[in-house]
């Protein structure tokens, strides 16, 4: 709810395994791989035999498969370390990633936090001020284990700032650990919570709260066994977690995501349920009235709906119903049904992102993936139009009812992060923090255009790069993508493509149907027998690129991550040609079983599975990267990345991915994998881990495209 209250190990015995890269005559390496094993394993669907060779590689906890994983780093880090310039690169980017860098303030009884990283910590610092005392240290998560890897994943307050809970990821994995403070003297309160998995903690005073989790897979490995039900749970503090209530979910009511918030005034618990990652069920419980009922407000999956601010018993819900790009509507909680709905603010040609703060209602809108942000009162009357710094992405506007100022942060790919104090009476914003970052904006330039795709829809990208550069066909270029789930590609500054940028090289982001920049029309325009449109967009913005000059495929990756990583994979396998260089990270590459996996089940909805019909089974069998390459075929130059605890999109997709690929490789372009340790699907990454990522990115990308670095 938007006002809810929310190393590498390797046996020397192996190395006789690996004989070293030989300079082809062509300059390139040849490649020798580590034998990746073949078993005799089909599935059968639908009458058609599919093989799956390298279905071993799914067990994380076999030896076999970890001996494979050390094998692959080792030849990856062997052929990295040979790239002259990689420790260039990795220097640069410690020198550029060298700065102070703050999060927006939020207040909490009576202290503001706020986030700090002073430059290269690996866990940015959470500290607190009161008034205009110094500001002293909260929470430090780089104490939490010796080499970063446990994050801080999430801190909830209770409405009086006296308690809370927080967080942590071990390993980078979405399985948490919650702990309970006292926040004035940070004694522990009550005992660990473990097993606590996509969920926030929701207050109910000062006693206990709500939280969501998955009972543990019975059968396989807690990374990559399936999770199917969630159950939200109400955690009394001094109790053990065994003792909690189960509030809503489980075998009465099986649903695979449960989220629980309160409104502020912490009247209502409000559920949100949902069987995929589109379309919700919504709930309240009146907390005033004794053992009162969870009421439905809907009780369908088929649109998108959450409750964001409330007046007593007047709820203001943001809704797709009838409004594909949303709305804004009000409804009296004594009679919730979405009969009872009066309009508040009425649905636009721009897709709405909605915030409440300081007793006013905020409507973030995407236009052209661009923000424009209004202020309403909760009458639904326009106040102000944020001015803001120019064409990019604004974020934040959400705050507390009494607050007279609030925070937001700017950025595009030439604007680097910015927090902004915006005074909610007046509706002026000012600079609170800059960001230290060594980057001049006016030696850069970012534009907008749009191209047509294989079909003739309008595609909108963006393209940045250094002033001056000639469009020659020779620019280092990167095509970066994600085309899925409703989620929109807006501009954000990334210090990492200062390098690629120094260079004289291009990055160019594309708005790929599937994703939400225009609402749910464009969004189920990228989904199950409609996803080739994804793949088709993505291409024909590699083709523009290289017929406007920008590139040509001699100088053109592409990259994307989990639903980009298929992406990457999909357009590899149908254009081989167009790419000198990709690069898939933590991508879903195996789209006949990625349901059998953790929450896979739950991408249904953008994707199908291969057990719904033949028809969606053959679709998917047609683009599944794992089953889309050829053997015979010369590839692009691969670097496939993923982590050994990611357990969004098991690691197993990769693994099978880069075996096939290895396999069917018939040039001689490298295919590498690799595979961090002690790490997930990329939230709480130290920044020695991150550098080190991006690092070799760029060292590969430029070795393969013959480009040489310039200090």
């Amino acid at each position: 709810m938007k006002n809810s209250k929310n190393a590498l190990i390797f046996l020397a015995s192996m190395l006789p395994l690996f004989v070293e890269a030989q300079l082809s005559n062509t300059g390139q390496k040849t490649m020798i791989y580590p034998e990746t094993k073949k078993e005799n394993v089909k599935d059968t669907y639908f009458g058609t035999s599919v093989d799956d060779p390298y279905r071993w590689l799914e067990d994380d906890r076999s030896a076999d498969t970890r001996k494979w994983v050390e094998a692959q780093n080792v030849v990856t880090q062997k052929y990295m370390s040979q790239i002259p310039y990689r420790n260039e690169i990795k220097e640069r980017l410690k020198h550029l990633m060298n700065y102070e860098k703050y999060s927006q303030p939020f207040k909490e009884g009576a202290y503001t936090y706020f986030y700090k990283n002073t430059g290269l910590q690996n866990q940015s610092v959470l500290y607190r001020q009161k008034d205009a005392g110094e500001p002293e240290i909260f929470l430090d998560p780089n104490s939490f284990s010796k080499d970063a890897t446990t994050s801080l994943a999430g801190i909830n307050f209770s409405k009086d700032g006296s308690m809370v809970a927080y967080q942590i990821s071990e390993g980078g994995s979405d399985w948490r650990k919650v702990i309970v403070l006292k926040s004035a003297d940070k004694t522990v309160v009550g005992e660990t919570l473990t097993d606590v998995k996509f969920s926030g903690v929701a207050w109910q005073g000062n006693d206990g709260f709500y939280y969501s989790s998955y009972d543990k897979p019975a059968e396989g490995s807690a990374l990559s066994g399936l999770t199917q039900y969630h159950k939200l749970y109400y955690h009394k503090l001094g109790t053990p977690q065994k003792d909690d209530q189960l509030i809503f979910g489980g075998e009465k009511t099986p649903r695979r995501y449960i989220g629980a918030g309160l409104t502020e005034d912490e009247r209502y618990l409000i559920i949100s349920a949902a069987n995929s990652t589109s379309g919700n069920e919504l709930y309240i419980k009146d907390l005033k009235v004794k053992n009162g009922a969870i009421v439905p407000l809907v009780n369908n999956f088929e649109k998108s709906h959450n409750i964001i601010d409330n007046v007593g018993s007047k709820l203001i819900i943001y809704t797709t119903l009838n409004a594909p790009n949303g709305r804004l509507v009000t409804v009296d909680a004594a009679k919730p049904a979405a009969e009872n709905w009066k309009e508040l603010i009425k649905e636009t040609e721009n897709v709405l992102e909605p915030s409440s703060g300081g007793g006013k209602l905020f409507a973030n809108y995407i236009k052209d993936a661009i923000s424009m942000v209004l202020q309403y009162d909760r009458n639904g009357k326009l106040e102000h139009e944020i001015k803001l710094p120019g064409i990019g992405t604004a974020a934040g506007f959400g705050s507390k009812e009494k607050d007279k100022e609030l925070y937001y942060t700017f950025t595009s790919y030439v604007y680097p992060s910015t927090i902004f104090k915006y005074n909610v009476a007046t509706g002026k914003s000012e600079v609170y923090k800059k960001s230290g970052v060594d980057f001049d904006p006016t030696n850069y330039e970012s534009k907008q255009i749009f191209y047509n795709s294989k079909d003739g829809t309008k595609v909108p990208m963006i393209i940045t790069y250094k002033k001056g550069i000639e469009l020659n066909g020779k620019n280092p270029t990167v095509l970066y993508g994600y085309g899925g789930f409703n989620v929109s590609l807006t501009p954000a500054f990334s210090t990492a493509n200062i390098v690629l940028m120094e260079q004289g090289g291009i990055y160019a982001v594309v708005n790929l149907r599937g994703g939400g920049e225009y609402g749910e029309k464009w969004h189920l325009a990228g989904t199950k027998l409609q996803k080739q449109n994804v793949f088709d967009d993505f291409i024909a913005a590699g083709e523009y690129l290289i017929a406007n000059k920008y590139t040509s495929k001699d100088y053109l990756a592409s990259m994307g991550g989990s639903n980009g990583g298929l992406l990457v994979g999909a357009t590899l396998a149908q254009r081989p040609d167009l790419f000198k260089v990709a690069f898939p990270a933590v991508g879903v590459m195996d789209m006949l079983r990625y349901h059998k996996f953790t929450a896979g089940a739950g991408w249904n909805y953008d994707y199908g599975t291969a057990d719904d019909s033949k028809e969606m089974f053959e679709y998917l069998y047609k683009y599944s990267p794992v089953h889309a390459l050829k053997a015979g075929t010369k590839y692009p130059a691969t670097l496939v990345t993923t982590a050994d605890h990611d357990d969004r999109v098991v690691p197993a997709h990769s693994f099978k991915f880069a075996a096939n690929l290895q396999k069917d490789q018939a040039g001689d372009a490298p295919v590498l994998i690799s595979i961090q340790t002690n790490a997930g699907h990329g939230a709480g990454k130290p920044t020695d881990k991150a550098i080190e990522e991006i690092a070799d990115r760029w060292a590969f990308l430029f070795y393969n495209m013959g480009v040489t670095y310039k200090k």
